[in-house]
């Protein structure tokens, strides 16, 4: 749990950042929900409404790098202090990051409403809620200090690398059995990607916990160094932790996928430039 200032305007403004950050979770949150609802209900409207969420989550991301700013400034925090403010000002990147993804997938969106639908989308939907609820406990992990529970976020990553797997494959039979299927089946795979951008985001923000509350640097390690982290060992507090940005640069706003499509449109190829 994060301790309590005697300074009671100082303990304001780091309940101030924690509470930011839990809105532009929400907020996140919020967007790849109604990104699922136009996708479900073809509801290109609402897709487009949902675009202007990520004004509000930029918003956001600018108030509490400059609150971080002011504490570090005129507060001079140290230890546990320190460690909270600076995984701050990472943890809101990532969150500005997702926006920016979730504004991905609802432009996705749009142009899939625009075609005749492919295929029923439930394991889109149920991958974009597991990123969810990895999401929103890794904020309540980050903002309670719980190393236990972001650990295990970081070990739920799978299931949601398992759904993006599942989907990718199936959307592989659908364009080698039609080709006219290619057009809508890569933009599903797409938002696919996407959401499993948001869950490798909601990732970083739980390794980010464990450092700040551990002192321990989890990014590049198996599953059985990551148990070690459960130690109750305090960090040090000399200013000799290691930088705990996330080791692979996830993407933001910039459709990056076009590796994962260049992949599909390959392996729907093959097969097909095979003579009887």
């Amino acid at each position: 749990m994060p301790r309590l200032h005697t300074d009671r305007l100082y303990e304001g403004e780091l309940r101030k950042i924690r509470e930011m950050l839990l809105m532009m979770g929400a907020k996140v949150e919020e967007m790849l929900s109604h990104a699922m609802r136009a996708l479900i209900e073809r509801d290109s409207e609402l897709a487009e409404r949902t675009l202007y969420i990520d004004r509000q989550i930029n918003r956001l991301e600018i108030e509490v790098d400059d609150l971080c700013l002011r504490v570090l400034a005129r507060r001079q925090p140290v230890a546990s202090d320190l460690r909270f403010v600076t995984m701050a000002l990472k943890v809101v990147t990532d969150l500005e990051r997702m926006g920016d993804l979730g504004v991905n997938i609802c432009e996705r969106v749009i142009e899939l409403n625009e075609e005749p639908p492919l295929k029923p989308y439930v394991e889109v939907v149920n991958m974009a809620e597991a990123a969810q609820e990895m999401l929103r406990e890794a904020l309540d992990a980050f903002v309670a200090g719980d190393a236990e529970r972001a650990l295990a976020i970081v070990e739920r990553d799978s299931k949601v690398d398992a759904y993006y797997g599942a989907i990718f494959r199936e959307l592989l039979t659908y364009m080698m059995e039609n080709p006219r299927n290619i057009f809508r089946a890569t933009r599903v795979q797409s938002i696919a990607k996407y959401i499993e951008r948001i869950a490798d985001h909601s990732t970083n923000v739980a390794e980010m916990v464990v450092f700040m509350v551990r002192g321990k640097d989890i990014r590049h390690v198996g599953k059985l160094e990551r148990r070690s982290a459960h130690s109750s060992k305090p960090p040090a507090e000399d200013g000799s932790e290691v930088d705990p940005r996330p080791a692979a640069e996830k993407s933001g706003r910039q459709d990056d996928s076009d590796a994962s499509l260049r992949d599909v449109m390959s392996a729907v190829r093959g097969p097909q430039s095979r003579r009887p």
